[in-house]
C-alpha cells in the first residue's frame, strides 16, 4: 500500500527534524559512552582493596566550573537546533490550501472545499497545505512519520500543522494519542501526487449535500466511532435494524426486555447508563443531553428507522 521512496525529502519539514534528532542523539551517545568509560575506570582506580580508607574530596572549583558551563553549552546547542526545527511549524504561509481535519473514534476525515470530504489526504506535490484540526470525541494526535510531522487533536480546540510535500508516493498516518478500543486501527494515507492528478481526483468526488440529515449529526458528534451500521459490533450495538427490535438490557443490574423506539433511543442518548444493552459496560457514552438538541434527536431517530436488517 505504502510506497518505499527515500522519506529524507519527503517533507520540508525533515531536514530542521532530522538535524535535531541526530544532533541531541549524538551528544546523548558520547555522553552515554563517556560516562560508562569513567565509571569503569572508577571502579578500577578506587577500588576498595587499593583505597582500604575513604577519603572525601571537595572544593574544586575548577572540576564544578568544567560540569556547570559545558552542559550549559551543549543544552542550549540542543535547544537551538530543537528551536530552528521547531519555528517554522508554526510560521504557515498564507497561500497553503487548507484542508480540515476531523480526528474521531477511530478514523480520520478530511474535508476539501466544496463540502467534499475524503478518507485519505491527497494532496499536489510541492504546494503548501495546512491541516486545521478537531476530534469529535477525545484526543487523538496525527502523525506523518515520512513528513516528520505530529500533532495533537483535542476536543474543543483547533489545532493545526502545515508543511510542503516534495516527493511523489503514498505515506502512512497514525494515530499517536490512545484512545480507545481500535486506536491501532486508526490509520489512513497521504497521497502526493501531480497538480494535473490532484484537480481530476478532487473533481471525481461528489459534494457531501445528499447525506442524510440525521446521519450528519450522528457523524458531527461522533456516535459512528462506537456504532456500525452494517452489523460490526464495536464500542456499542451496531444501529444495523434497530428500530423496532427486541434488547435484553440492564436496569440497575436487573435484565429487562425493551423495545427499541423513539422513547428507548431518546433515554439511550440523553441517559445512556440509564438502559445498558447486555453485553456492553455501563461508562462507555457520555451524555448527549443539552448537547444534541431534542429536535436533532428526532431528526437522528428518523434516519435510523431507515436501517433495516439486511
Amino acid at each position: 500500500m505504502f510506497t518505499t521512496y527515500d522519506p529524507q525529502y519527503a517533507s520540508n519539514m525533515v531536514e530542521g527534524v532530522d538535524t535535531a534528532f541526530m544532533v541531541i542523539f549524538g551528544i546523548s551517545f558520547f555522553f552515554l559512552i563517556g560516562i560508562t568509560a569513567v565509571m569503569i575506570w572508577f571502579i578500577i582506580r578506587y577500588r576498595r582493596n587499593k583505597h582500604p580508607k575513604a577519603i572525601q574530596v571537595k572544593d574544586n572549583p575548577a572540576l564544578e566550573i568544567t560540569w556547570t558551563v559545558i552542559p550549559t553549552i551543549l543544552v542550549m546547542i540542543m535547544f537551538y537546533y530543537g528551536y530552528i526545527a521547531f519555528s517554522p511549524m508554526r510560521d504557515v504561509p498564507s497561500d497553503a490550501r487548507v484542508v480540515k481535519t476531523v480526528a474521531k473514534m477511530w478514523s480520520w476525515e478530511f474535508e476539501y472545499p466544496g463540502n467534499k470530504l475524503s478518507s485519505e489526504l491527497v494532496l499536489p506535490i510541492n504546494e503548501p497545505v495546512v491541516l486545521e484540526m478537531v476530534s469529535l470525541d477525545v484526543v487523538h494526535s496525527l502523525f506523518i512519520s515520512a513528513f516528520r510531522v505530529k500533532e495533537d487533536v483535542v476536543p474543543g480546540v483547533t489545532s493545526y500543522m502545515w508543511f510542503i510535500p516534495e516527493r511523489l508516493g503514498n505515506y502512512e498516518i497514525l494515530c499517536t494519542e490512545y484512545c480507545g478500543l481500535n486506536h491501532s486501527f486508526m490509520e489512513s494515507v497521504a497521497r502526493i501526487v501531480t497538480r494535473e492528478q490532484f484537480d481530476t481526483w478532487l473533481d471525481s468526488i461528489p459534494a457531501a449535500t445528499n447525506l442524510d440529515e440525521g446521519l450528519v449529526i450522528m457523524r458531527n458528534n461522533a456516535c459512528t466511532g462506537c456504532h456500525s451500521m452494517d452489523g460490526t459490533k464495536l464500542v456499542g450495538p451496531s444501529f444495523q435494524g434497530i428500530f423496532g427490535r427486541t434488547e435484553t438490557v440492564l436496569i440497575d443490574g436487573t435484565p429487562t426486555q425493551v423495545t427499541v423506539d423513539s422513547a428507548y433511543l431518546y433515554r439511550s442518548i440523553t441517559d445512556p447508563d440509564y438502559e445498558v444493552a447486555e453485553g456492553y459496560n455501563r461508562g462507555l457514552m457520555k451524555s448527549y443531553k443539552g448537547v444534541i438538541q431534542d429536535k436533532d434527536i428526532q431528526t437522528i431517530v428518523q434516519f435510523l428507522m431507515t436501517l433495516q436488517k439486511e
